[in-house]
């Protein structure tokens, strides 16, 4: 897979592509990853890409103009163009698995107090990861680009994320590790039973209590032979 991001703040992204998975998925190559400055895309002499909005407001708004040359000359057939943007569809778990199966993603980060209406009309997609407000797209990008990343094929271990919190629209089951007993605090010992079908089941029915008591309102969307 490729992911292109379009920032006008490349450095921010430094221990974020330096460190952990991301970096050893860079490394086998299961994945590229390419920051683009767009700046260099404006035809202002001063390389400007926003200005004062029209009809008075507050805030500098970013240009159309940079954005769109930018994509002209990066975009292909085979490839989806997110805006990061609050007003977006809000990000979760499916639309990470549905993009980890693109070729090719472009993810744009706003900045500013917005950008120019008309570069809606040139991506795919509007993407938000929360009813909040944050200075730019940056961080939202990363979110995305590590959401994705990692449910690339050997990236990691499948198994590290068939169960994944939100799979199903289910919280994950709780896990446990050494000691067995810490201070009066036991591991369940249907863990430490060795029958795979009780483990099983047992797994399902946290799962589906976890997110009973925690987020309620996944549950409305569980299919009901879960």
């Amino acid at each position: 897979m490729k992911i292109d991001i379009l920032t006008l703040f490349p450095h921010m992204f430094d221990g974020f592509l330096t460190e952990s998975i991301i970096k050893r998925a860079i490394e086998k190559k299961l994945v590229e990853i390419n920051l683009i400055d767009f700046r260099k895309y404006s035809t202002d002499p001063h390389h400007k890409v926003d200005d004062y909005q029209y009809g008075g407001g507050s805030g500098m708004v970013l240009m159309i103009e940079p954005i769109y040359n930018c994509l002209k000359e990066i975009k292909t057939d085979e490839s989806k163009v997110i805006l990061m943007t609050p007003q977006g569809v809000t990000y979760n778990q499916k639309m990470a698995y549905d993009l980890s199966k693109e070729k090719h993603l472009i993810i744009i980060c706003g900045h500013y107090e917005g950008f120019d209406e008309r570069i809606r009309g040139l991506v795919d997609m509007e993407v938000s990861i929360g009813d909040y407000v944050l200075t730019g797209g940056e961080i939202p990008s990363m979110i995305i680009t590590d959401s994705v990343t990692r449910l690339i094929d050997n990236v990691i271990r499948e198994d590290s994320h068939v169960f994944d919190s939100f799979k199903d629209n289910l919280l994950d089951f709780p896990v446990y590790t050494k000691p067995v007993d810490f201070m009066g605090m036991k591991v369940p010992e249907v863990l430490l039973s060795g029958h795979h079908e009780n483990i099983n089941k047992w797994k399902q029915a946290e799962a589906l209590k976890r997110t009973k008591i925690r987020r309620p309102d996944l549950l409305e969307r569980v299919d009901k032979d879960v």
